[in-house]
């Protein structure tokens, strides 16, 4: 994955639940052995659900992720011989498996409980958390919001939700450039959101992995401030193309920077015609109407996908 970020590295996450001040290390190393070994097993069905147990595995070259690591040299970071290429797929393959199998226990367990999860993406500075802030602020008399806060470091935005009025849990990754659906299972059943709530999880500020990474959301979010440029949509069209609404956020500021609104709105369907775009100043509540009728639309469908 990403080698140089720390994606492709032993990731270490602290979940820091600001309600209670309770914190949890999580480590996770997607380069597990692929060979001959043994092992302790944990799994852990969705957010409400994990146990433990042992099991004993013998492994030829495949795995049941799909993935299949051809004989032949393994790369030696040392020597240099090998082909670099052939592990590093197949890591990559096995850690994307892994993180789908936790999402779809997360969408199961978001659609027994009616509860209507949304993933924000974008990059640092694009306005998520106060984005956040203002929903929670404006809309907390009629929903019941729970935030799942992802950074890499701090507990900064986390505090600055829980002081908006919303359930918050912190979730730093460290190294990692993204939340994973594991490190959300946990950080909701801290959370313990009720029947019927919203679920917001803000993501780590990047528009590259989080495109790939599942969580188990009903849909992504991707923010867009008018402080970047109108050609992000067809710079990281994974993300665009997996979003469902991209919000154009801080357009108080249209006037004094140069960006054509109408051109990234152009940009976002090209990428994807479905997508649905809407235009937002968080920090004085203009378009903020729009993205609350969009939220309002959600709550129905979370609960026609539980009667599924």
């Amino acid at each position: 994955m990403c080698g140089h970020c720390g994606c492709g590295n032993s990731v270490k996450a602290t979940i820091h639940d600001l309600q209670t001040g309770k914190e949890t290390m999580i480590e996770q190393d997607p380069a597990e052995p692929t060979h001959h070994h043994s092992h302790h097993h944990r799994h852990v069905g969705g957010p409400g659900h994990t146990h433990d147990h042992g099991h004993h595995h013998e492994h030829d070259h495949s795995h049941d992720d799909g993935t299949h690591l051809q004989h032949g040299p393994h790369y030696d970071q040392i020597s240099g011989r090998g082909d670099p290429h052939l592990s590093v797929v197949g890591l990559g393959a096995r850690v994307l498996a892994k993180n789908d199998s936790f999402a779809a226990q997360n969408r199961a367990w978001f659609a027994g409980r009616e509860i209507l999860a949304l993933n924000l993406v974008s990059s640092p500075g694009s306005g998520k958390t106060t984005l956040l802030e203002r929903t929670i602020r404006d809309l907390k008399s009629e929903l019941n919001l729970f935030v799942v806060e992802g950074d890499q470091a701090t507990a900064n935005d986390g505090e600055r939700i829980r002081a908006a009025g919303a359930p918050v849990v912190q979730v730093n990754t460290g190294a990692g450039c993204h939340l994973e659906a594991d490190m959300v299972a946990r950080g909701v059943r801290q959370l313990k959101p009720g029947t019927g709530s919203i679920v917001m999880i803000e993501n780590v500020g990047n528009l590259v992995c989080p495109a790939m990474f599942d969580l188990g959301e009903r849909a992504k979010v991707v923010i867009l401030s008018v402080t970047e440029g109108e050609d992000k949509p067809l710079k990281y069209p994974y993300m665009f193309r997996a979003a469902e609404v991209m919000i154009l956020n801080k357009i108080d500021l249209l006037p004094h920077v140069e960006f054509d609104a109408e051109r990234a709105d152009a940009y976002a369907r090209r990428v994807n015609p479905d997508i649905v775009t809407l235009r937002i100043s968080a920090l004085t509540g203009k378009g903020l109407s729009a993205w609350y009728d969009w939220l309002r639309q959600q709550i129905p469908l979370a609960r026609e996908v539980a009667v599924d």
